[in-house]
């Protein structure tokens, strides 16, 4: 009943503050004007963010205050780089800060979490159990941190789609959590997931609000924060967070390599990921986000069906979904050959 009130706190509050946000007499009502490298085209309110952002930290206080949540120290530094990162990216949708000075505050984020002694001694496989170097596991796991933060970012530019990778993923890590026995973990996320909820009945196509920056990299830091804590604890390894995300950590990868390839400058905003070029060619909104969302689906049941199989079966689907993902690359580069 205590948890049911706090998750409707979380959802009633974003939705409140997104519909005033939106109006254009509110003090965060920022345009994203559309241009070459967006997909909308009509100028949009992105304040979105920071009404998850203080919908979530207020449903997490009021559980720590009524004994739901640990008001431990991984929670203290989380809601601190949340906080930090809210602010920057506040300001960037306002000034457009430079890319400097947002790795920086990136970074400062990301040693918030370290601090909390999330790095690992081992890298746990299907079947195997890597051991790392200290020094060799506290960078893989700094840029594991700033990636997560900045693909966010990246695919944060559709109406739906990150709003929908975040419910879909948060949501497979508090049944997770829950499964494992740690119902302050399962909390935690689907506060996350009833935030964000409550932002996307203002974000789904056509969207009447955007996250923006002060969003996106939030839910990207809490996604690396929550894999990080889950495989500290044992609730589930990191490769199967890995999996639930891979959607979006797939496609930024993937467009990130290509335009390395290609030579461009890769902190430029640009049209190039998947669900974009399919947009591009002919999709859409609504069909692109609902086979996002299909595969979404698709790798959050695979993630829950893996944990309790043997290695070579885990293996197996982490292979069926390389297979899958190249299959998706190969039909975009084929759609767009058709329609140019």
């Amino acid at each position: 009943m205590t948890e049911g009130l706090i998750l409707l706190l979380a959802f009633l509050l974003t939705a409140l503050l997104c519909w005033r946000f939106s109006s254009p007499e509110s003090l965060f009502h920022v345009l994203d004007h559309p241009g070459d490298r967006s997909l909308h085209h009509t100028a949009t309110p992105r304040s979105g963010g920071i009404a998850i952002v203080i919908a979530t930290l207020l449903a997490w206080i009021m559980a720590v205050a009524l004994g739901r949540l640990p008001g431990n120290e991984f929670l203290l530094w989380l809601a601190a780089g949340v906080l930090l990162l809210a602010v920057v990216g506040g300001i960037d949708d306002r000034r457009d800060l430079s890319p400097l000075k947002r790795l920086l505050a990136q970074l400062l984020a990301a040693f918030f979490l370290l601090a909390t002694d999330l790095v690992p001694d081992s890298l746990l496989l299907p079947g195997r159990n890597l051991v790392l170097p200290c020094y060799l596991a506290f960078v893989l796991i700094l840029l594991f941190i700033l990636w997560m933060i900045n693909l966010y970012n990246f695919m944060d530019g559709m109406d739906g789609f990150a709003g929908g990778m975040t419910i879909i993923g948060f949501g497979t890590m508090a049944w997770l959590g829950w499964r494992a026995a740690d119902p302050g973990f399962a909390l935690a996320a689907l506060v996350v997931v009833a935030a964000v909820a409550g932002f996307l009945l203002f974000n789904f196509p056509p969207a009447r609000i955007f996250m923006g920056d002060a969003g996106a990299p939030v839910l990207g830091y809490l996604a690396a924060a929550f894999m990080l804590q889950a495989d500290r604890e044992g609730l589930f390894p990191l490769w199967v967070g890995l999996l639930i995300f891979s959607p979006f950590i797939v496609d930024a990868t993937y467009t990130l390599l290509r335009r390395l390839l290609a030579g461009k400058k890769i902190w430029q905003a640009h049209r190039e990921h998947v669900y974009q070029r399919l947009v591009q060619s002919g999709w859409s909104h609504r069909r692109t986000v609902a086979w996002a969302y299909l595969l979404m689906l698709g790798a959050a049941i695979s993630s829950i069906v893996a944990l309790k199989l043997n290695p070579q079966v885990q293996w197996v689907i982490l292979a069926g979904w390389i297979g899958i993902y190249l299959a998706i690359f190969l039909f975009t580069a084929h759609k767009e050959k058709q329609d140019s």
